[in-house]
């Protein structure tokens, strides 16, 4: 399987599409950590719902799709509900606290970790990879950070193979360095999923850590996120969603496919694959638009429209580090979307009006009936409407 190589220029990226925050206190307090994540959810946990977003979601979802949908404003979790099924087979509901494969979002934890390095004086995003992968060929030696970061470094995924392929970190490196650019350094914007896995590399050669715990130890453990990553968390089966094909077919979990001991192999790793909840995604959301997790600056690098991607329904969109950036319905909006042949999801943020929204599906298509990507536009900005008055 492999996921959607650009699921950007579809769906949400088609609208107008923020954040709040309290730095690193999630709304569990500021001593929430990664190693509780094996604290077992209550039943009952708390599910707020907004009953404007609620009846929007009501007359706009199609019968049969499973998934959980999130909306807050001015810091406040005004609604996080799940719709239909996390395991149909079970008759388990998708909830709040139901986890999910968010696919593609994950680079902008990828782009959040570099920024997070160049805080600590550990790498500039104007370094040529050469300077922490090792010696590169000629067509590659102008190729830096700031171009995968931007999919401007023209690097061609075709060169990649399946998701679930066992390639280890210096394999994938090997394949990336020895492929054939599709453009030259900086020239072109190609959505490159292979990118980002060399980003994910470059984290651990310069920090020294394991991609997935520099993420846990810089960026989920200080905004309050004990339920994001790949293996360490200690998820509880029944927490995880199955995933179902477009005839209802059930593809298992995402941690059931063939994984490494710590997480995907490495054509997913660092740009998709993180399993996430829907409560997390809002404690990342506040932790975003406070300063202790990212500088204001990092943030103002992270989120600077920088690469023009084309234009939907009037927006013009551009890529900034891991984001999308566009104005529209009187915002600036940052937002990414993920996509694979089972699930589809999608996270916007409306920064001058303190909105965002994240819905995520585990069973987003039913073959000639339904497919939640085309509706993608109409649920983000309906829910942005709903939470905003």
């Amino acid at each position: 399987m492999k996921t959607n190589p650009c699921s950007l220029g579809v769906g949400a990226l088609m609208i107008a599409v923020a954040v709040t925050a309290c730095g690193g206190h999630g709304e569990d307090g500021p001593s929430a950590t990664l190693q509780r994540a094996d604290r077992q959810i209550p039943k009952a946990a708390h599910e707020p719902t907004d009953p404007s977003v609620q009846g929007f979601l009501d007359a706009a979802l199609p019968k049969g799709p499973g998934g959980t949908a999130v909306a807050a404003r001015d810091g406040r979790l005004l609604h996080c509900k799940g719709f239909g099924l996390a395991d149909r087979e079970k008759a388990v509901p998708a909830r709040c606290d139901t986890a999910y494969d968010i696919m593609s979002i994950t680079k902008q934890f990828t782009a959040a970790a570099i920024m997070k390095l160049e805080m600590m004086g550990e790498l500039r995003v104007s370094d040529p990879i050469g300077d922490h992968v090792g010696p590169v060929p000629p067509d590659k030696r102008g190729i830096t950070l700031h171009h995968l970061l931007t999919h401007t470094a023209g690097l061609d995924d075709g060169a990649g193979g399946d998701d679930y392929d066992p390639v280890s970190r210096d394999g994938m490196l090997g394949i990336v360095l020895k492929s054939r650019l599709q453009s030259a350094p900086g020239a072109e914007f190609h959505y490159s999923n292979l990118g980002y896995s060399v980003l994910a590399a470059i984290i651990e050669k310069v920090s020294g850590l394991p991609y997935e715990r520099f993420l846990a130890t810089h960026l989920f453990a200080p905004s309050g996120m004990r339920r994001t990553g790949y293996v360490l968390p200690r998820w509880r089966p029944d927490q995880i969603a199955v995933e179902y094909d477009e005839h209802g077919k059930p593809q298992g979990r995402p941690n059931e496919h063939p994984w490494a001991a710590d997480g995907p192999h490495w054509f997913l790793r660092g740009n998709g694959g993180v399993l996430s909840t829907p409560r997390d995604m809002f404690r990342w959301h506040r932790a975003l638009e406070g300063n202790a997790v990212l500088s204001a600056g990092a943030k103002r690098k992270m989120f600077k429209p920088r690469v023009y991607i084309g234009a939907r329904q009037g927006f013009k969109l551009h890529y900034g580090y891991g984001w999308a950036v566009t104005r529209g319905d009187g915002s600036r909006i940052v937002l990414h979307d993920g996509g694979n042949d089972w699930g589809y999801g999608d996270f916007a943020r409306y920064l001058d009006h303190r909105v965002m929204v994240f819905w995520i599906s585990n069973y987003a298509h039913q073959d000639g009936e339904w497919n939640l990507e085309d509706h993608a536009t109409e649920l983000t900005r309906g829910i942005a409407r709903h939470a905003r008055t």
